[in-house]
């Protein structure tokens, strides 16, 4: 089955109870048992809900794993990947990533013990030089969030299994329209279900895919146990998105194309970040191991004035200037004080991370309505 029709079709099944072509919102959180165990698969809705599962079924077909799992958020997501570990082992993690992921490494799980070490991994070598007997998990996100690096799957996945660690990629910008990183030799797919999969902005979630079955049983252990899942009125939703990803997503595409090359020609634009021009470092690998470039673009205004950043985006009127990503409407922010405010200035600014970049999601308006109210807002 073709990714297009996994979208609509993959892992799904019309409800067996009235033929429901749509699975239906199980608003339950309990189910009749006919004696002590002795039920249809359904006991309580934190451990199994059949919506829930309708939709961990279709983000395992479309990233060609075998299970997917469902939770609070894409924070939640990472929480149960990080519960994985113990004390004293270690992480090597991508150092240009979400700032939310950044406070949760250095702020909850530092605490417990667990060592962080953030690298470069545009050079994905790199990442050998901190591997050690105590390494048991490389931490990709692919393109980066803001800076739109590209990191290479297939390289970190032959290093994680050359030293038998697990290798987990970030792949909530490209999607899986974009990329299937489990086939490029990953062994865990995150995803903020929040952006281009509900692609609405409507719901906050998070999902996992994994292929293999003892991983697999671990993980939902740990969602079971600890409890962060998501509801059946947020899960219908995401499912509901993911019918229409195909599409979205090409003209995400088409249009961040356009206005990452509208930037790129502005007097005022200093410079864009944007994996499909071939001057991007790593273009090459973003052409090898995606479809296409995606919707995400991010740029700096000459001087790296922030004040003048600032008035920037409160100029923009089509672009809202908020946070989040990944919905039908196009979205602005400012890194810097909105989603990577948690990381010191020090560690931002050696990412490039400056007081005058503005990360645009572009969505899926007309063009040339997105491109004049750039044109407006620089003036």
């Amino acid at each position: 089955m073709k990714f297009n029709t996994k979208t609509i079709h993959g892992g799904q099944k019309p409800d067996p109870a009235y033929g429901a072509v749509m699975p239906p919102i199980y608003q339950t959180t309990t189910y009749a048992q006919s004696t002590p165990g002795g039920h249809k698969g359904y006991a309580y809705s934190r451990s199994h809900n059949p919506t829930r599962n309708a939709l961990e079924n279709a983000l395992a077909s479309i990233e060609n794993g075998n299970f997917g799992f469902a939770f609070g958020s894409g924070l939640a997501a990472i929480d149960a990947i990080l519960k994985l570990l113990k004390p004293g082992d270690e992480v090597i993690s991508t150092n240009d990533l979400y700032g939310g992921t950044y406070r949760l490494f250095t702020q909850i799980f530092e605490d417990f013990g667990i060592t962080f070490h953030f690298v470069g991994m545009k050079n994905a070598s790199n990442i050998e030089n901190y591997v050690n007997a105590n390494t048991k998990l490389i931490w990709v996100e692919t393109p980066t969030n803001p800076m739109l690096n590209i990191i290479d799957i297939k390289a970190a996945a032959n290093i994680a299994k050359k030293h038998g660690v697990l290798l987990a990629v970030d792949n909530t910008f490209a999607t899986p329209y974009l990329q299937q990183p489990l086939d490029l030799g990953a062994d865990i797919i995150m995803h903020s279900a929040t952006k281009y999969l509900g692609g609405h902005s409507d719901v906050v979630m998070g999902a996992l895919v994994v292929k293999d079955k003892d991983l697999a049983n671990k993980l939902y252990f740990i969602q079971n146990a600890s409890g962060a899942i998501c509801g059946p009125q947020d899960s219908f939703l995401v499912l509901r998105g993911i019918k229409t990803l195909h599409v979205r997503m090409q003209r995400h595409c088409e249009n961040g194309k356009a206005i990452a090359t509208y930037l790129a020609t502005h007097p005022k634009v200093e410079k864009v970040y944007w994996p499909g021009f071939k001057e991007h470092p790593n273009h090459a690998i973003a052409k090898a191991q995606m479809r296409d470039f995606g919707g995400m673009v991010s740029f700096t205004t000459k001087g790296n004035n922030y004040a003048e950043a600032i008035q920037l985006v409160e100029k923009l009127k089509v672009f809202t200037l908020a946070e989040s990503l990944g919905g039908v409407e196009s979205l602005a922010g400012h890194p810097a004080s909105m989603t990577h405010a948690s990381i010191p200035k020090e560690d931002r600014e050696k990412t490039g991370v400056v007081d005058s970049l503005i990360r645009l999601s572009v969505g899926i308006e007309d063009e040339t309505d997105l491109i004049a109210d750039l044109q407006q807002a620089l003036g």
